[in-house]
């Protein structure tokens, strides 16, 4: 087995197709994954589900990947955070690590970097189970 099964994922962005892309990339490694099309969505999500990891896009109606990102971390202060945006640049960074994100990615993303960077975080916010992939180690296939 590749990931977890008992690992969730919440993939939150107002882009259907986008959102279901990447949930096929985590689901087939074994990853339960969790969708919400709003930050008050992945809000609701995160106070009522068991989430390892939220993957949040920047710039949705209402409230922002970084406005959701600031309330996530005020129910669940250690949930490793990724904000995802098609204007990241220096300034997103500053903000978005100030706000406890893991990091920030550039979309369009590439399947292997979402994948090598939701594995690098999860690493780095959980204990190596000895169930996580080949001989007790963490183990990434992109």
């Amino acid at each position: 087995m590749i990931g977890k099964p008992d690992f969730s994922i919440l993939i939150t962005d107002d882009d259907q197709g986008f959102r279901q892309s990447l949930r096929g990339v985590f689901a087939e490694r074994g990853f339960r994954t969790l969708e919400a099309s709003s930050g008050e969505e992945a809000i609701e999500i995160v106070q009522d589900a068991e989430v390892h990891l939220a993957l949040l896009d920047m710039y949705m109606p209402r409230l922002s990947g970084l406005e959701t990102l600031r309330i996530v971390k005020q129910i669940k202060a250690f949930l490793p955070c990724i904000i995802l945006s098609a204007d990241a640049d220096e300034r997103l960074m500053h903000e978005a690590l100030s706000a406890r994100a893991f990091t920030v990615l550039a979309k369009p993303i590439s399947h292997h970097v979402v994948i090598h960077t939701v594995f690098r975080a999860l690493r780095q916010s959980y204990p190596e189970p000895d169930d996580l992939g080949p001989r007790g180690r963490w183990h990434e296939r992109a």
